[in-house]
C-alpha cells in the first residue's frame, strides 16, 4: 500500500484538538473489507482483522517518520470511530 504523506485537515476525535492527522479508514462493502486512503481504495481483505492490521502497520510506519496518523472504522450505523491511533494504542496490536 502506498504510504504518501497526505494530511487531513478535518476535525477527528483525537486527545489533542486541532491535530491535523493522516488518516486510514477501514470500511465493510458487502462481505469484504477495504482500506480507504488519499482518496483511493485499497483491498479487497477477507475480514476485517486482517484490513485493520493492514492500516496499523501503514499509519505505524508513517508515525514513525513523524506523522500524526490514526486508523478509523466506519460502524454499521453510518458513523465513523477511531480503531488505532500511533503514539496512544499497542503496536502491534493486542490480537
Amino acid at each position: 500500500m502506498p504510504r504518501s504523506l497526505v494530511r487531513d485537515q478535518a476535525p477527528v476525535t483525537a486527545p489533542a484538538p486541532g491535530v491535523a492527522r493522516t488518516r486510514y479508514l477501514v470500511v465493510r462493502q458487502e462481505d469484504v473489507w477495504f482500506i480507504k486512503f488519499d482518496g483511493e481504495e485499497f483491498g479487497p481483505y477477507q475480514s476485517e482483522r486482517e484490513a485493520m492490521l493492514f492500516a496499523i502497520d501503514a499509519a505505524q510506519k508513517l508515525g514513525e517518520q513523524g506523522e500524526e496518523t490514526q486508523v478509523l472504522r466506519l460502524e454499521e450505523d453510518g458513523k465513523i470511530r477511531p480503531a488505532w491511533t500511533y503514539g496512544l494504542d499497542a503496536y502491534p496490536p493486542k490480537t
